[in-house]
């Protein structure tokens, strides 16, 4: 690997990593950026996953503050995503990448949509709270079924790809949770850490010698420093601004998924 191609995967861990902290698909960046540079699309997906843990670790402590009085609902999400990513990362172990690469670019359609309307639903879900003598910020068991189903189903889609699964989990705790874009986006940082730990793990493995351990190295580095920027300063963005810097993102994201 030549030292320029280095350069370019160290700085694109580290926009990588920032993007993750603060939206959740910084492998919109570093995927691409393997597979231009010559890597395999499979070896790419699981050196990423590796490289990315570093970045997930800083940005989870970044947000650690936001995490404070969500251990009641992350006890059942937590689970979840560990379940979800063991099966994602069996599936790309074992099934041809194709299969699930043609339903990225659907899946993360859906995400920006349910992030665009997420105040919307947030607002009825917190009228049919106070309807029913709750408070607004009230979860019923139905609203938790369905946020312990779309984690484990967003920890699927992570074990085998990774690319925007922040804003799948973005997408579905918005759609269903009456809380805050910053407290969400810790939570979502923390799912995403563990998903990717176990995703990492088990390529680690199971495929040691289709890793690229050059390019994950770098991934961590340049992620660890871009995921602390990211939780530094991603927590002065007002809830709009960040569902605004989540779509853009994932418009981007979404091009060069059907542009590699």
């Amino acid at each position: 690997m030549s030292v320029t191609h280095m350069i370019l995967i160290a700085l694109a861990g580290i926009g990588a990593g920032a993007i993750n902290s603060l939206v959740g698909s910084g492998t919109l960046i570093t995927f691409p950026t393997l597979v231009t540079l010559g890597v395999p699309p499979v070896t790419a997906t699981m050196s990423n996953a590796v490289g990315l843990v570093a970045g997930g670790v800083s940005g989870t402590w970044a947000y650690r503050r936001e995490l404070s009085g969500q251990a009641d609902r992350l006890r059942w999400q937590i689970p979840a995503s560990l379940i979800g990513a063991g099966i994602g990362a069996w599936l790309l172990l074992h099934l041809p990448e194709k299969v699930f690469t043609e339903v990225v670019p659907v899946l993360l359609v859906l995400a920006l949509v349910l992030v665009v309307v997420g105040p919307r639903i947030q607002a009825w879900a917190r009228r049919r709270a106070e309807q029913a003598g709750h408070g607004a910020d009230h979860v019923s068991p139905r609203q938790m079924a369905a946020l312990v189903a779309g984690t484990f189903a967003v920890g699927v889609y992570g074990g085998y790809f990774t690319a925007a699964q922040g804003i799948l989990l973005i997408g579905v705790m918005g759609a269903l949770l009456p809380e805050d874009m910053q407290r969400m986006n810790a939570a979502k940082n923390l799912l995403a850490l563990l998903v990717n730990i176990v995703a990492a793990a088990a390529y680690t493995l199971v495929a040691f010698d289709r890793i690229n351990w050059t390019a994950a190295a770098l991934i961590a580095v340049g992620s660890l420093i871009g995921g602390w920027l990211g939780g530094h300063y991603g927590r002065r963005l007002s809830p709009n601004a960040l569902r605004i810097v989540i779509v853009v993102v994932g418009l981007i994201g979404l091009y060069r998924l059907l542009t590699v």
